[in-house]
């Protein structure tokens, strides 16, 4: 097994030699723009708990190099300036001259007390950007040691002040010593912790008279151009005018001469002069996160240019003159509009490019439809409600609102004609869901009819979906064979169309279609994505800047797409789970590509250390790499077949195909075992099963499953209105993994529905959905008087050949028992009087040939969940509010008694009423937001219907019973 410690010395010597004085860096671990002054500052912090002010103080003294532009700022702590401070950062400095200007000098404003003079100002340097208002003293030192401040080679203000920075810059023309000045915002923050920003907006034309200057850092501010005083700079080397308001550069910026650095990052720049072809000195420019959409062919004049960063721009192509930069050894372009790269680009020899997030190889984008007049002309909208499964759209477009929250928009001219088009919310059965490792399925599957229809224009169709806190949220789709993944916008709903009254809007997952299918949203791991070309590429984690994948130049020939997704991992759940105190992982790495090829060089792969090991106190015997085979749910230590290079916080090694890869950090032997048995427990879920009895009526009974964080609060939402044990203990269940509860113990399901088969109710666990469901529980046959019976769950699907002898004790094997809770059920005719009411009622079946048959025990059992929504469906029912204040009244104690009542006085009414009474009962549960129920009384009309066709069957009047139809037509 090949392992080193990776020195970085003289690489880092040699990166130096090439880079100007003052050059931004960016760091290995994928931090853009941090100064080094930053990095030391955090590093030593995290290894060595020292004071951050000191640190800075200590980066401070390196020289005008370290003072570069900076995206985070350190973090200076005021109270940490004090005599030791000083002490520490300039040993050298004498006591007398430390303590001298300190206790004879009256400054207005006065430094802090924690703040020594002998802390900020030594004979070459001076530093005010460690305490708001710093920039104020200036004048008050100038104005009482003059001669010290002449010779002055580097200062650092503050900008937050207005006035006291204005004072400032009236003394900056007297000193004309200077070498090194940063005005910079965004140095402290506030009281609540955020940055203060910067005020400059210009600075005044005499700063012209610092002729020796040659390091100028204005970063974080308010400039909306170049200062007209810095063209007159004969010496400046480095210009940082990152993350301020400039919009355009001057056309005579080719005045600068002396420039090796040029840093307009995060600006408002639209293009680049071609003056810029004047620097020859020029050695690195960065003008990322600007608005840039072409560069001038005058850009391939800068023979120096060793590092070009274009980032995050709107560039669509890149000039061929960019061939002649046979000095550039960085192009970092990611983020732009590139569909091609230069051939010109490719042949020289030391060029690295980042090319990530461009759509290399894409067809151009179709230009934008023209925007619609809203004014002239206005899209209709339409508002479905719960029993309105259809609608029309024609020609003009629509808006359509569904029930739950879900929105579709079709534009003008998407129909040529008035088509009618349905929809439907979809259980969340295993047929209807598909989810891919490590997904989370967030909504329903919708799905929307008919399916053959192609639009003219794409459709916008939006998703509702659950609150989740990791991953990406995308929107898949079915296209009759596969499943696949769209690109998915994530919005709010729209104000008027909440989905709860009163409420916020839906959270919505937007995708555009060009047909219907069936449609629903889930999280996933993020995924980033690029194109490989024979040029090379590096892609870099966006959940993880510290990983990164390195394509060398010929390592394809074809262009290939990579997918990268990070998956974190617990440090506290693993060290449980395998039994490791000193267990530690770095995140999983999942990799794959299209087309399935290996590549033709290795690939360099960088990742993080596991948390708590460095690469220069870790014992690297414990260190394993491990290869993980999603097909195959296996883990392999391949550590002694890899080339394994570690840092001190990374890990490199090199592959020539993709996989998952995990690095371990663990005193355990027989790793891969470990790995393969951690795995499997890391994607389950901890849930807990609940079985609760309405007070009002012990037979009604609910079940749910959800994860154990959501179960207190579940509890006490049904506290109220139910009563019974305790969630059962912990147990571990897969994302869309299937489970049933069997009654026990002579306990029995008094039902008809697709899901239950003999005393047993099927379920499939969703983190994210509710996995709730109600039955109306009764006596096993033979069972008399009260019954202390038991519900038990059980992993997986219900078992067809349970021998009898079992099934009579339990309803499913002890290999896949989860829990047990137990569940008792009243005598009959006790004080609850929970089964009197229901001898009232003459036995009856709803419903006619046409729309299908319901029966007594079928409508017991929808009664049972029907609960407070009784009267509104009643109201639906057509039922009038005299009815129902009867029935409220006299059952006004027992709300079991109360819904039962009122459905079967209604459906005692359908006797002679027509045809269509089970249509009624579903469009009523529809309207008033009951799919469930409806859904349900669906599902057993079916069920029904096809038992029916059966027995016709088996004693053969199915023919006769069809001709006799015939006949009667």
């Amino acid at each position: 097994m090949e392992r080193k410690i990776e020195e970085d010395a003289a690489s880092r010597e040699e990166d130096r030699d090439h880079a100007p004085r003052g050059t931004l860096s960016r760091s290995e671990d994928g931090d853009d723009g941090v100064t080094p002054a930053c990095h030391a500052s955090r590093e030593a912090s995290q290894n060595l708990r020292v004071p951050s002010a000191l640190l800075a103080c200590q980066a401070e003294v390196v020289g005008p190099e370290r003072e570069t532009s900076s995206v985070d700022t350190c973090d200076r702590s005021i109270s940490s300036l004090s005599s030791s401070f000083s002490s520490v950062c300039h040993p050298n400095f004498s006591s007398s001259s430390s303590s001298s200007p300190g206790s004879v000098l009256s400054l207005t404003p006065p430094l802090p007390p924690s703040v020594e003079l002998s802390a900020v100002l030594t004979e070459t340097r001076l530093t005010l950007d460690v305490y708001l208002g710093g920039a104020a003293a200036l004048p008050s030192l100038w104005g009482s040691v003059p001669e010290q401040l002449r010779g002055l080679q580097y200062l650092r203000l503050g900008s937050e002040d207005e006035a006291g920075l204005g004072a400032a810059l009236d003394v900056l023309p007297h000193l004309t010593g200077l070498r090194s000045l940063a005005i910079r915002g965004r140095c402290l923050c506030d009281p609540r912790g955020d940055p203060l920003p910067g005020l400059l907006t210009t600075l005044p034309d005499s700063v012209s008279a610092l002729s020796q200057l040659q390091h100028l850092d204005l970063s974080f501010n308010r400039l909306t151009c170049v200062p007209p005083c810095l063209l007159r700079l004969p010496a400046l080397s480095t210009l940082l005018l990152c993350h301020n308001r400039v919009s355009a550069l001057p056309p005579d910026l080719g005045r600068l001469s002396s420039l090796t650095y040029l840093s307009l990052m995060g600006n408002q720049l639209l293009s680049v002069p071609p003056s810029v072809g004047r620097l020859k000195a020029l050695q690195r420019l960065d003008v990322s996160r600007n608005a840039l959409q072409q560069l001038p062919d005058e850009i391939g004049s800068l023979g120096q240019l060793v590092r070009l960063e274009l980032s995050n721009n709107k560039l669509k192509r890149l000039p061929e003159s960019m061939g002649s930069l046979l000095s550039l050894r960085e192009l970092v372009v990611y983020g732009n509009d590139l569909r091609v790269i230069p051939n010109c680009l490719n042949k020289l020899p030391l060029l690295k490019m980042d090319v990530r997030d461009n759509p290399l190889g894409k067809p151009p984008t179709p230009p934008p439809l023209p925007r619609i007049d809203q004014t002239q002309t206005e899209i209709p909208q339409v508002h479905l409600g719960f029993n309105q499964h259809s609608f029309f759209v024609s020609s003009a477009g629509c808006h359509a609102f569904l029930p739950g929250g879900a929105e579709l928009m079709f534009p003008p001219g998407c129909l040529p004609t008035l088509t009618k088009l349905r929809w439907a919310e979809k259980r969340p059965d295993t047929k209807w869901v598909w989810l891919e490792e490590h997904d989370i399925l967030l909504s329903r599957p919708l799905e929307l009819r008919p399916h053959g229809v192609a639009f003219l224009k794409p459709v916008e169709v939006c998703v509702p979906y659950h609150r989740t806190r990791r991953g990406e949220v995308v929107m898949r789709t079915f296209d009759g064979q596969s499943w696949s993944t769209l690109p998915t916008e994530l919005r709010r709903g729209s104000e008027e169309h909440s989905c709860h009254p009163g409420g916020r809007p839906a959270r919505l997952a937007c995708s555009s279609v060009s047909h219907f299918s069936w449609f629903m949203a889930v999280c996933r791991p993020v995924r980033d994505t690029c194109s490989v070309t024979p040029a090379g590429a590096l892609l870099v984690s966006s959940s993880d800047p510290g990983i990164k994948l390195h394509f060398p130049p010929d390592s394809t020939v074809q262009t290939r797409t990579i997918t990268l997704q990070v998956l974190q991992v617990s440090g506290l759940e693993l060290q449980a789970l395998c039994g490791d105190p000193q267990a530690s992982v770095s995140p999983l790495l999942c990799l794959s590509q299209t087309p399935t090829l290996h590549f033709l060089q290795p690939v360099k792969v960088q990742i993080p250390l596991p948390p708590g090991v460095t690469g220069h106190t870790a014992d690297l015997s414990r260190l394993h790499l491990l290869h993980g085979d999603p097909t195959a749910q296996t883990w392999t230590d391949i550590t002694s077949h890899a080339s394994l290079y570690v840092t001190h916080l990374y890990a490199i090694f090199y592959i020539t195909h993709f996989s998952w890869y995990w690095l371990w950090y663990t005193t355990q032997r027989c790793v891969s075992g470990v790995v393969r048995k951690v795995y499997q427990r890391l994607k389950q879920f901890k849930v807990q099963f609940l079985v609760l009895q309405r007070k009002t009526d012990p037979a009604q009974v609910l079940l749910q499953c959800l994860p154990a964080n959501k179960m207190e609060g579940r509890v006490q939402s049904l506290s109220e209105q139910y009563d019974g044990p305790q969630p059962s203990d912990l147990c571990d269940l897969l994302e869309g993994e299937q489970f049933f509860a069997g009654f026990e113990r002579g306990l029995d399901i008094v039902t008809d529905r697709p899901d239950c088969v003999e005393g047993r109710l099927c379920f499939v666990f969703y983190s994210s959905l509710k996995n709730v469901k109600e039955v109306y529980v009764c006596p096993a046959r033979g069972q008399k008087g009260a019954v202390r019976g038991q519900v038990s769950f059980y992993r997986g699907d219900i078992p067809s050949n349970l021998p009898e002898e079992v099934a009579r004790k339990r309803k499913g094997p002890d290999t896949q028992w989860l829990a047990t809770l137990p569940l008792r059920l009243p005598a009959l005719n006790s004080e609850t009087g929970f089964t009197m009411e229901e001898l009232q009622y003459p036995p009856l079946n709803l419903g006619d040939p046409e729309s299908g048959y319901l029966t007594e025990a079928n409508l017991l059992s929808i009664s049972l969940q029907i609960g407070q929504d009784w009267r509104v469906i009643g109201i639906n029912l057509g039922m009038s509010y005299e009815e129902l204040d009867r029935i409220q009244y006299k059952y006004r104690d027992n709300l079991g008694a109360l819904v039962l009542d009122m459905l079967f006085h209604w459906a005692r009414g359908q006797r002679n009423a027509g045809p269509g009474s089970v249509t009624r009962l579903v469009a009523a549960m529809v309207e008033s937001g009951r799919r469930d129920l409806a859904e349900e009384i669906e599902d057993i009309v079916s069920l029904g219907r096809r038992k029916y066709t059966e027995s016709l069957k088996r004693v053969g009047l199915e023919a006769e019973s069809s001709s006799l139809g015939e006949a009667q037509q």
